[in-house]
């Protein structure tokens, strides 16, 4: 059990961490059914089957019906899960990375710390679906209900980090379709933009971002966005960085990046 734990600690919160050390205690263990694993294979309808940690990577499941399967801990990793019933299923803690999920009924579903990175939503039916510590970097079609702006916000600002540019904008973009008046989501982007060598579509969200930041009170927002804007727009003759930007926005761009993470919360 201990590696599992540090495995958790990595990917969720501590404190989900511990509900689900709770929740492992408090229930007896299960294993798969292979008889049921077999089942689903061969007629791929296996409702209310016992498949907690199955190991169904790639696995062919168009259409399956798998309606309030136990699925706790299953590797579905690169299933093809489209059009799949999955209505009611316990897919806690499961892996879903990268599979298709395309149309697929997950109305009811338990997805509590459930892997979806990568995978493909479009279509999915999530009515009622229970979802908390929901890994979804990078899921392809989710709905704007899917999923919090702050989630996305986070794995923006873990992306730039890693300069991971484009997953940045993503995630940034993701954020204000959720919040459209999420000034730091604008600025983040902004800045990402700036170091992607986009200079007017990063302008665009910093113009953006000071008039939210204004229009909120936020006065060191509005301060820092009025100087990069003027940076950006009145460059002085100085040296330029190795990215092609002016030392005194390179400076400024530093400073954003310490600002957003504080920014929240």
């Amino acid at each position: 059990m201990k590696p599992q734990a540090s495995i958790l600690q990595k990917t969720i919160p501590t404190g989900m961490v511990a509900l689900l050390t709770t929740l492992s205690v408090a229930t007896p263990a299960r294993s798969q059914n292979f008889d049921h694993t077999q089942q689903l294979l061969s007629t791929r309808k296996c409702p209310r089957c016992e498949l907690s940690n199955a190991g169904l990577v790639f696995a062919n499941l168009s259409g399956a019906d798998l309606s309030q399967a136990n699925l706790a801990g299953a590797n579905l990793s690169r299933a093809n899960l489209q059009g799949a019933d999955l209505r009611g299923a316990n897919l806690t803690g499961a892996s879903l990375y990268g599979a298709n999920l395309v149309g697929a009924k997950l109305d009811g579903a338990n997805l509590t710390v459930t892997d979806l990175r990568g995978a493909y939503m479009m279509g999915a039916s999530l009515v009622e679906t229970v979802m908390h510590g929901t890994l979804l970097q990078g899921a392809v079609g989710l709905s704007p209900e899917t999923g919090s702006a702050e989630q996305f916000y986070q794995w923006a600002l873990q992306d730039e980090h890693r300069k991971n540019y484009p997953g940045a904008i993503d995630n940034f973009t993701q954020a204000l379709s959720r919040k459209p008046d999420f000034a730091q989501a604008y600025l983040g982007r902004g800045v990402v933009l700036l170091q992607s060598g986009e200079d007017e579509a990063g302008l665009a969200d910093i113009r953006q971002a000071e008039r939210l930041f204004t229009a909120q009170g936020n006065q060191e927002g509005s301060k820092l966005t009025q100087a990069m804007i003027k940076q950006l727009t009145t460059p002085p003759p100085q040296p330029k960085s190795g990215n092609g930007l002016g030392l005194a926005l390179l400076g400024l761009i530093g400073t954003a990046l310490q600002f957003l993470p504080l920014s929240i919360f």
